[in-house]
């Protein structure tokens, strides 16, 4: 009888819009980051996906958290995120947020997740209040087969982008594109030579008018090397990576 998924199978990654993925390692589990569900790209009912094992929060803007509270009060995943964000999530009855730190490494049921370094701010709103959240994060995924994905959350190209690619060598790289609150295409194409990934796909563009970049844009500016290694996904619809 077949219990267990091969370490051969593929990573299964599907978009729900703005910054907001859903990952199917290659044993099964479910991983979402940033699942705010609600917006305009998300398909309907998106917010009602089940299984959850594991949600990442990269910083504590509305548009990142999210639906947070209710998918892991709902499915009981474990949520990880920077140590304020956890406590404000714990405060609103998420029993198993777990925080950490830039630099940390946790192992949760046979993945490694990494935070690193991110360029913007990240403030939660609380009842129409604003008061902080800690630093924004990226994240590193390495899963039991031993592919490395990098969500970068918000940011601006940085330097340092060379030591997560010395350091981890992701070979998926899900960076920001749309512009005015995060890197622009020109911006997501230097990263891209800085990371030097296998796959890359744009993330926080099209969900308003303002954030204008498009994965076409930051095709036309990656030097010839590097054009191929763009993959635009549809919100909803799966494509797998290996």
């Amino acid at each position: 009888m077949k219990t267990r998924k091969s370490k051969k199978e593929k990573l299964n990654l599907t978009w729900f819009g703005h910054s907001a993925f859903l990952l199917k390692a290659p044993l099964g589990r479910s991983v979402l980051i940033d699942p705010w569900l609600e917006n305009p790209k998300a398909p309907p009912g998106a917010k009602a996906m089940t299984p959850v094992d594991l949600i990442l929060v990269s910083h504590g803007h509305s548009d990142h958290v999210g639906n947070t509270i209710e998918i892991a009060q709902r499915t009981n995943a474990t949520v990880i995120s920077i140590y304020e964000i956890s406590l404000y999530l714990q405060k609103q009855g998420v029993v198993n947020a777990q925080g950490m730190n830039k630099g940390g490494t946790m192992s949760v049921d046979g993945l490694k997740v990494t935070m690193v370094d991110a360029k913007h701010s990240s403030d939660l709103d609380v009842g129409g209040t604003v008061v902080p959240g800690g630093e924004p994060a990226g994240f590193v995924v390495e899963f039991e087969n031993g592919f490395r994905m990098y969500h970068a959350g918000d940011t601006a190209v940085f330097g340092d982008m060379r030591i997560i690619a010395d350091l981890y060598k992701p070979q998926l790289a899900i960076l920001p594109i749309g512009g005015l609150y995060t890197m622009d295409p020109r911006e997501a194409a230097y990263a891209c030579t800085l990371l030097k990934p296998k796959y890359v796909v744009g993330m926080h563009y099209g969900t308003f008018p303002v954030l204008a970049g498009t994965p076409t844009e930051l095709k036309k500016h990656l030097p010839a090397s590097l054009k191929k290694i763009v993959v635009e996904l549809e919100p909803g619809r799966p494509v797998s990576f290996a």
